[in-house]
């Protein structure tokens, strides 16, 4: 099976790649459109600022590549933002893949501190990816922007309000946390999208 992480200017791509070794898959960092489209599996990972990140994406073609691909694609953090059609972040368009807005959390207290960081559960899970072990299980989340709950929405986690910690349509998976960064459950869920989908 061929694995190939989207090399774009991203912050974690080297974790993703590590999470898969510690799984024994070797996946490929590339931005070969060719080696993308013919992957069997795409993860398409994401620290940064959307703005200027969609900005390289046009520049480099990847932002029509990306939607039209054909297996399966698991987008995480920004990755899964970028995914959504409208970002509050530097008020961009996006790639629209889901047609939901990505807005930024308002402290309405003070103990919700923007970025929401560190481990939350996820709930209420509706994809391959997750199984009923992961029901209310921690995962690792460093955010300051949302997608609301929506039609796609396969996990929930509580933080200010209610809001999408995963994602899934078709053939795109989506985690708003990093499972490259939520030891055993995150390892679980990347062997899930691997395995099941």
């Amino acid at each position: 099976m061929s694995i190939v992480i989207i090399k774009y200017n991203a912050g974690n791509i080297f974790s993703v790649e590590h999470a898969f070794k510690r799984l024994g898959v070797e996946a490929i960092v590339s931005a070969d459109k060719e080696l993308i489209r013919t992957a069997d599996k795409v993860i398409f990972p994401g620290v940064g600022e959307a703005s200027s990140t969609m900005h390289h994406l046009r520049q480099t073609g990847l932002d029509k590549l990306i939607p039209d691909l054909k297996q399966p694609v698991l987008g995480i953090c920004l990755g899964m933002q970028l995914m959504c059609a409208h970002s509050e972040e530097g008020d961009v368009d996006c790639l629209n893949i889901f047609g939901a807005e990505v807005k930024r959390f308002a402290s309405e207290r003070h103990e919700d501190k923007v970025p929401h960081m560190g481990w939350n559960t996820i709930t209420n899970l509706k994809s391959e990816v997750f199984d009923d072990s992961l029901e209310g299980e921690f995962v690792y989340f460093v955010h300051s922007y949302y997608v609301a709950s929506c039609k796609h929405t396969a996990a929930t986690t509580d933080y200010i309000l209610p809001f999408s910690a995963a994602i899934h349509k078709d053939n795109f998976y989506a985690t708003q946390f990093h499972p490259e960064k939520s030891g055993g459950v995150g390892e679980k869920i990347l062997k899930n999208f691997l395995l099941n989908t």
